[in-house]
């Protein structure tokens, strides 16, 4: 009998561990914020179990974190060069060999959010985080200990977003004053960056930066989503 138990204990250890290192197995939360277009927010950042914790850092377009953030091990250059652009790249100035193609927004393949978390989530664009701080109330404020944001929609639900800061190249900077988070739109002020969402204690802009910096990610789902049979 005790033989039995033990077997048991240990395969409900081995199922729990299992889960959490797969998160396409994972049923993440997502918040309700009453937002115009629909859109639901992700509770947690990817890579991360509760709302303050920071989770994985990104460069724009790749999907794994990695220990170095720059243009040399950036996966959309030629040789480490970030005027060699060879996906996502409207300037032949920028492009290997005058490289151009007419992407904008991150292909599936490359969005985080939907290999990570599965085909019903993705990252933001430009617009849902502009919808966001248009349509949302926002407080600085302290959670287990970490600064974050607090997000109030006009229906009363709450979204926390942790100032994680972010990697450029071996080094995290500005934990714990701003956090920067991806969006999958492509700047339009030159395609060696993208649109990102940052803040700090003072203010909160949509801004850009370069696409080899690692900084966090926050999915969002579409309340259409229908899975396919």
């Amino acid at each position: 009998m005790k033989k039995i138990s033990m077997m048991v204990v240990f395969m409900l250890i081995a199922t729990v561990i299992w889960a959490q290192d797969n998160d396409r197995d994972k049923e993440h939360l997502q918040v309700d914020l009453g937002l115009p277009s629909g859109t639901l927010w992700a509770f947690t950042n990817v890579g991360a179990a509760l709302p303050e914790d920071f989770g994985d850092y990104f460069s724009w377009g790749e999907v794994d974190y990695k220990s170095n953030y720059g243009w040399p091990t950036y996966k959309y250059v030629k040789g480490g060069d970030a005027t060699k652009l060879t996906k996502y790249c409207a300037q032949p100035t920028i492009g290997y060999n005058k490289y151009t193609d007419t992407l904008v927004v991150l292909e599936a393949e490359d969005d985080v959010a939907t290999q990570k978390w599965g085909a019903d989530w993705c990252m933001p664009t430009q617009e849902q985080f502009e919808e966001l701080k248009k349509e949302c109330t926002w407080k600085w404020t302290v959670r287990n200990g970490k600064n974050i944001i607090e997000i109030t929609g006009k229906n009363g639900s709450k979204l926390y977003m942790p100032a994680a800061g972010c990697f450029y190249n071996k080094s995290k900077s500005l934990v714990g004053t701003n956090g920067y988070y991806w969006s999958r739109t492509l700047s339009d002020k030159g395609s060696g960056k993208g649109q990102c969402f940052t803040f700090s204690q003072n203010d909160t802009e949509v801004a850009v930066r370069t696409r080899n910096l690692g900084l966090t990610v926050r999915p969002v789902r579409s309340p259409n989503y229908v899975p396919e049979e």
